[in-house]
């Protein structure tokens, strides 16, 4: 009998939850899904799309639905659907995490990741639990809807590039300096149809929580997912956390290969800083020491270890921050909160001037914490996009905490290696704590209920939680208006603005609807309503940032039928599909030109074309032929002609 192939990390999970395709790069897989997780921002979609094709329980190993987001409280739209997210949780076989127990990622990864599970999550930043040996992907909530009803997640099979780490970290550089790296090199689409592995001798000198950082920040990538190995330093990790059953070993195979490669050598790596408004715009912090600065915020999913707090904390102990900046300080967790209590390092913080707030996402959403106009915004987020931070001129840059601090500390944007110079400031030298006096608190997680006393839970609705709308079929010949142009990578935030004024109304697609766009044209809505079924024409990378399915829902609930772009990000290209817009990208990227705003779209039978291969016939304006592509699967094709992937799961359950 023949050996066994020789597999890398990714291919070991993929093999082994394949149920349909098969592993060759650019088809179409299906792989069953172990765990999901939501949040409250997009979960209240998922529970109304569970009821509407009326799911008794989930199928998943485990399924967890976070509040994490939307967590002010400034009128009663958030606090009632906490509430219904709750009585969701209960009736359909959910953990809960109550509000203010922390960011969905690291809770998740602490207290339910296992190495070699499967993961499908509403959240873009999902894939941070590759960072223990999951193959965890961020996906629309209709497609976690249906993975929860045990339907498998469907995907194109990507390349897996390699990323060999060798060397150290120096003094001043951390496990955001190594992403933004990344970032610098490849830019917010380097990733894209790919999933990234990181191997090799220098992922020995990475902490589970480096590993977070970095595989979360993959998203901004645009890649599928991250994923490192379960190795010993992921056996501590569990054991920390009063976990060490759920381990399993799982590193790549001697001789396994890789589709593409990249190397890093840590040892070289400075700290670096992206500008405004991209997270792949990366410079050398070096090379903008010196601008004022408003704000450094230290926390959110892409920073949100323990140590992430302990090295700020030690850097301030005894000083002061600058006058006039806000130093705010978000804690991920409750439990790292009371770890960081314990080890007296959370008072040095409060003497300087740090402003604390609860555990959750706060001003990475844009849910309070926004920046003075115009002012420079030194944030450890995952992104940077134009006003997600809730100020429309904002000047937001990612960095990581050592970076943020010393900032902090000077009033300017400052290299952390000038601080033994400045302040005869040593770089900290952080320990975990000893695992006997590591604080694990799992108080504010709600385990679900016994199936029968489920069955009896009602859904508490509050008046701002509308069903969802039905939508019709594409029709088989398509003629509509180009109503809306716009350039490249254009994110989710600004086709459906995240923040505290519009995301209370997720769970109300009419009125979300009238923020379509925003940030584009204000009119968007007002001309959508008047015009009626009509297209949408992008650059490249349309769709890129958040899974929020809400950049669908909305436009398509005011007539968006057809999306034409140079490229469209993975999960926006799969949310368009779930909802029956037909989503297809140039031939020719030079014919994005020849298209304008008002410009008649015709494509005369769409399903036929579809389905005869991935070329497109289209004109515009009456007859200037232009040749379009397309990327879906038969049964995505399917899903267009019976109107959505919730019309095809009705049917099913």
């Amino acid at each position: 009998m023949p050996d066994a192939p020789a597999r890398n990390v990714t291919q070991k999970l993929l093999a082994s939850h394949l149920v349909g395709g098969e592993l060759s790069p650019g088809s179409e897989i299906g792989i069953s899904i172990d765990q999901t997780l939501t949040q409250d921002a997009t979960g209240t979609m998922v529970m109304l799309e569970l009821e509407a094709f009326e799911l008794d329980r989930v199928k998943t190993e485990l399924s967890a639905q976070y509040v994490d987001h939307n967590l002010l409280q400034t009128d009663e739209r958030n606090p009632d659907d906490h509430r219904f997210l709750h009585s969701a949780a209960k009736r359909f076989g959910l953990w809960f995490s109550q509000p203010g127990n922390g960011v969905s990622h690291p809770v998740h990864q602490e207290r339910f990741g296992r190495p070699g599970a499967t993961m499908l999550g509403s959240d873009s930043h999902t894939c941070a639990a590759g960072a223990i040996g999951m193959l965890a992907i961020g996906a629309g909530g209709l497609a976690v809807a249906a993975a929860m009803a045990g339907e498998p997640y469907f995907v194109q099979m990507p390349d897996v590039w390699g990323v060999r780490l060798t060397g150290e970290l120096p003094d001043w550089v951390s496990a955001k300096d190594v992403i933004l790296e990344m970032l610098r090199r490849h830019d917010v689409n380097g990733g894209a149809g790919r999933i990234i592995e990181y191997y090799g001798p220098g992922v020995e000198q990475l902490s589970a929580m480096d590993r977070h950082v970095i595989a979360n920040m993959g998203a901004e990538l645009g890649a599928t997912t991250t994923v490192f190995p379960a190795d010993e330093e992921v056996r501590r990790y569990l054991a920390r956390e009063r976990r060490a059953d759920a381990f399993t070993e799982l590193t790549l195979d001697e001789g396994a290969t890789y589709d593409v490669h990249d190397e890093i050598d840590l040892s070289t790596l400075e700290p670096l800083i992206a500008l405004p408004s991209s997270p792949g715009n990366v410079v050398p912090v070096a090379e903008v020491t010196g601008r004022e600065i408003y704000q450094a915020y230290v926390g959110s999913s892409a920073n949100p270890g323990l140590r992430d707090f302990a090295v700020p904390a030690m850097m301030v102990k005894g000083l002061r921050t600058e006058p006039g900046v806000s130093f705010d300080v978000n804690p991920t967790s409750r439990q790292m909160l009371e770890n960081l209590g314990a080890m007296d390092l959370l008072m040095p913080l409060l003497h300087a001037g740090a402003r604390l707030h609860q555990a959750g996402c706060n001003g990475c959403i844009g849910m309070g914490q926004a920046p003075a106009t115009g002012m420079p915004s030194l944030r450890t987020v995952p992104r940077n996009f134009p006003g997600r931070s809730g100020a429309k001129e904002d000047a937001v840059y990612l960095c990581s905490p050592e970076t943020a601090t010393a900032s902090a500390l000077t009033g300017v944007i400052t290299d952390p290696r000038e601080l033994p110079e400045r302040f005869g400031i040593a770089y900290p030298r952080y320990q975990d704590p000893d695992p006997d006096d590591y604080i694990v608190n799992a108080e504010m997680l709600e385990a679900p209920l016994p199936v029968e006393e489920a069955r009896n839970v009602e859904l508490v609705r509050g008046p701002n939680i509308v069903p969802l709308p039905e939508f019709d079929p594409l029709p088989d010949d398509i003629e509509v208006p180009v109503l809306l142009k716009v350039g490249d990578n254009i994110s989710t935030d600004e086709i459906l603005p995240a923040g505290q004024r519009v995301l209370p109304y997720r769970s109300n697609i009419q009125a979300i609807s009238e923020f379509s766009f925003e940030g584009v044209d204000a009119t968007y809505p007002e001309q959508a309503r008047a015009t009626g079924d009509h297209a949408i024409v992008g650059g490249d990378t349309y769709g890129q940032g958040s899974s929020r399915e809400h950049a669908v829902i909305a436009p398509r609930y005011l007539g968006l039928r057809v999306v034409v772009a140079k490229s469209i990000a993975r999960i926006h290209w799969q949310n368009l599909a779930n909802f029956g817009v037909l989503a297809l990208e140039f031939a020719d990227p030079a014919d994005y030109d020849r298209v304008e705003p008002q410009s008649v779209l015709c494509i005369e039978g769409w399903h036929e074309q579809l389905t005869r291969g991935p070329e497109v016939a289209a004109t515009i304006d009456g007859g200037q032929p232009v040749t379009l592509h397309h990327r879906l699967s038969e049964r995505q094709i399917d899903m267009l002609a019976r109107g959505g992937y919730t019309n095809v799961l009705k049917d099913y359950q």
